[in-house]
């Protein structure tokens, strides 16, 4: 299965428009998954859960994440995260960290737009969360599908081609 270089993976969390679908465990057990605008700097990604948000009080009982960003056109791009989330500030600490969250709402609002966003919620206390895509503790995986000229059996991992079949005879 094709992976991404390190180039291509900076490329695809660069790129605006793309969401972070971030799941954690609710307090029952049960997983939640929640899009959410998010940036990438210095090999951390950031998003910013308000702090009404279940996210929020999940991330707070247990700071694992999983996190999983693609591509909706060929060639499906995907990275998925499994880490550890800092707190790099608390809700409340907004005015310390505002400007990084007017560049997150430019990547997927209009400038203009953006800036009447976030003055417009400046009232609605948010975390500035991290997730460290270099740490030890972080498994950050991607892949895409075959370009033209490519093995296109290499669009799945080989443990998923059941033993006996065409395509795991390679």
């Amino acid at each position: 299965m094709p992976r991404l270089t390190t180039d291509e993976i900076a490329a695809l969390l660069d790129e605006p428009g793309h969401l972070a679908r971030i799941a954690t465990v609710d307090d029952d057990g049960m997983p939640r998954v929640v899009p959410l605008w998010f940036i990438e700097r210095e090999q951390r990604l950031f998003f910013t859960p308000r702090e009404p948000a279940v996210i929020w009080r999940n991330l707070l009982r247990d700071p694992r994440v999983g996190i999983s960003i693609d591509e909706e056109a060929h060639p499906w791009r995907k990275v998925t995260v499994q880490g550890v989330v800092d707190i790099v500030h608390q809700p409340g600490e907004d005015d310390a960290w505002r400007d990084l969250y007017r560049e997150i709402a430019r990547r997927y609002v209009p400038s203009g737009a953006a800036d009447e966003y976030v003055d417009g919620t400046d009232d609605q206390p948010r975390a500035l969360c991290a997730v460290d895509l270099g740490a030890a503790s972080t498994t950050l995986t991607s892949w895409r599908m075959p370009f033209r000229g490519e093995d296109i059996r290499g669009v799945w991992h080989e443990r998923y081609y059941a033993p006996g079949t065409r395509w795991s005879q390679r």
